[in-house]
């Protein structure tokens, strides 16, 4: 978010209530989150199977992976023979759910048990879960923060998403960890408590205005964040369309 981004718990929820407001964010995020909605309830969110869950998230950790530079397919994937990123977006996507409380209660230890997942092996014990630095220490605070702010989900996970991916708190895999904390805050939220929407697939899907919208948030300003939180409502809407639930399925 902007370099002053607030560090007390009052500002941070006055400026997201801010972003929340810019021009066109509102309506994006409410047709996103009708667009995610209609796809659970016309497929039967209650009558889904635990394999829809786990076919959801395997496909998002393939297709994080892919953003964050890996080569393997899906089918690579699935049968466990993959490189060392889509594995560590793998080792993500097998606890995620069951941090979902975690960052309700606590989540600078939900944020670190990510960076723990995804670097396990790439990076020495000691910077596991850690930040960097000083500054990133204090953005992992700003996060913390967004957490907890009680306000639109959609926007929570944009903003945590945005504020990880372009400031890269963690030593390793912060675009695998923003990622995974993205899928978790619409998990944690109710707005997917089954994981059945692929918000990675919807990110993939429009990789272009990703890695370009993403790399606005780091000097674009308030206008950056602007055209982030519009992405993101377009990238949600994706990721739903992308959901293993299938607009065909009956």
């Amino acid at each position: 978010m902007p370099p002053n981004f607030p560090v007390s718990a009052t500002d941070t929820a006055a400026l997201l209530d801010r972003l929340h407001a810019l021009e066109g964010v509102p309506s994006a995020l409410a047709a996103a989150l009708d667009g995610i909605d209609a796809v659970l309830r016309d497929r039967g969110l209650r009558r889904t199977a635990p394999d829809v869950t786990g076919e959801s998230l395997l496909r998002g950790a393939h297709a994080s992976a892919v953003l964050e530079g890996s080569s393997s397919t899906l089918d690579d994937v699935r049968e466990g023979s993959c490189d060392e990123v889509a594995a560590a977006s793998v080792r993500l996507s097998t606890e995620l759910l069951s941090l979902a409380p975690v960052l309700r209660r606590s989540p600078l230890q939900a944020l670190a048990r990510l960076h723990t997942l995804a670097g396990a092996g790439a990076v020495p014990d000691d910077q596991l879960g850690r930040p960097r630095d000083a500054e990133s220490a204090q953005l992992l605070r700003t996060v913390s923060q967004v957490l907890s702010y009680d306000g639109p989900a959609l926007l929570v996970a944009a903003v945590v998403h945005g504020e990880l991916v372009s400031a890269s708190p963690f030593a390793s895999h912060n675009g695998l960890v923003a990622r995974a904390a993205e899928r978790l805050v619409l998990v944690a939220r109710g707005i997917d408590p089954t994981s059945l929407i692929v918000p990675e697939a919807g990110h993939l899907a429009l990789r272009p205005a990703y890695e370009a919208n993403s790399a606005g948030l780091r000097d674009g300003g308030q206008q950056g964040v602007h055209r982030w939180l519009l992405y993101a409502a377009e990238a949600y809407a994706a990721g739903a369309e992308a959901s293993p639930l299938g607009r065909s399925r009956p």
